[in-house]
């Protein structure tokens, strides 16, 4: 099993457990052991992992740090708990800022099991950051969380190799919360900035008001726009060529707008990872198909939309098919991970960047 495909599992667990995850033990027995394990530490081994971390500092004794991570006996990640309802706040992980210049770690984790922060010292050396360089959560890992998290596993851990990135991925980290929220809610510095490159009369505060209310449309529609242009280009290629081909599926089988849809959004996610013109529809009677290389032993997804009532999902990157209940083509992107995961499993260079400006989804 790949360590994405670990992370993807501890994922789906913790989600499904989620209800049950109502004290700080039980995330750290549901989820954070089985973490540790992912990234290679052994947590029934005390010279690896060391629960209730003790280094008194200064006034401040028998404080504690839930784990330290070590390697060769130094110990090189702090990581502190909180339970699964409680928001992440540096105020009350205090003992991480001492214990982080008094012992040989570099790296800091902060997390409610579902939510996960990654601090260093960039600003100031030995003196560990405010904000981290690294955060994600558990339940929509993207493919830049893994390709990051993948460099604290042990067989592989080395400072300057994670350090190198990590000023980059602290301030892009910082410039996409900053970008949604201007994108939610833009600030009057942002109204502004715009407004003043097409507005010449004065700036009063009804027009601020009129302004913020366009730019937040205006905004809407190009992130829309730019989807749509990606998903156009990227469907193109194959789209008319597509046409169901099996020559045993009967001639009054007619494939729906919603199947459509359904191949559409397939293509659009899978692009990521191979050429989308690899992806062609097949429909059948009791479900339309979505193969890759028109390989029956290829299949990415299965679209059960006969029924008028319920419409399932078929999911291919375990070793068989599973079906979840979907409301509608767009319910797709909710599986983006696992399609990509299946798509690479046909891919005969998975190491290999897919073509440039292949994928609608990484450039808006």
């Amino acid at each position: 099993m790949s360590f994405e495909e670990k992370l993807r599992e501890i994922s789906e667990r913790a989600q499904i457990q989620r209800a049950n995850l109502l004290t700080e033990e039980a995330m750290k027995t549901a989820i954070l052991l089985k973490m540790f394990q992912a990234l290679e530490y052994d947590f029934s081994d005390p010279t690896e992992v060391i629960p209730e971390y003790t280094a008194d500092v200064g006034i401040k004794r028998g404080e504690k740090v839930d784990y330290a991570l070590c390697i060769d006996g130094k110990v090189v990640i702090l990581v502190e708990c909180k339970a699964p309802n409680q928001s992440l706040d540096l105020k009350h992980a205090s003992q991480l800022y001492r214990y982080f210049s008094v012992t040989d770690a570099r790296f800091a984790i902060l997390t409610n099991g579902f939510d996960w922060e990654f601090y260093t010292d960039l600003d100031q050396p030995n003196r560990m950051d405010s904000r981290p360089f690294l955060a994600f959560g558990l339940a929509d890992i993207d493919a830049t969380s893994v390709a990051e998290l993948a460099r604290f596993k042990r067989s592989v851990f080395d400072v300057e190799n994670i350090l190198k990135t990590a000023t980059d991925l602290k301030y892009v980290s910082g410039l996409k919360a900053a970008v949604r929220q201007e994108l939610d809610e833009p600030s009057a510095e942002f109204v502004k900035f715009f407004g003043r490159k097409i507005y010449e009369g004065m700036f009063t505060a009804s027009v601020q008001e009129q302004f913020t209310r366009l730019l937040k449309r205006s905004l809407s529609e190009v992130v829309r726009d730019r989807v749509n242009a990606r998903l156009k280009s990227a469907l193109q290629q194959n789209f008319v060529d597509a046409e169901p081909s099996d020559p045993e599926t009967p001639d009054e089988i007619e494939t729906t707008e919603d199947e459509w849809d359904g191949y559409r959004v397939a293509v659009a996610i899978a692009s990521r990872v191979i050429d989308p013109s690899r992806i062609v529809i097949r429909d059948q009677k009791s479900y339309c198909g979505v193969l890759v290389d028109d390989n029956n032993r290829k299949p990415l997804v299965r679209l059960w939309f006969n029924s008028s009532n319920v419409r399932y999902l078929g999911l291919f990157d375990g070793d068989i098919e599973e079906k979840v209940r979907i409301s509608g083509p767009t319910d797709l992107y909710r599986f983006a991970e696992r399609i990509c995961a299946t798509a690479k499993k046909y891919d005969p260079q998975p190491d290999a960047s897919p073509p440039e400006g292949s994928s609608p989804l990484t450039a808006i």
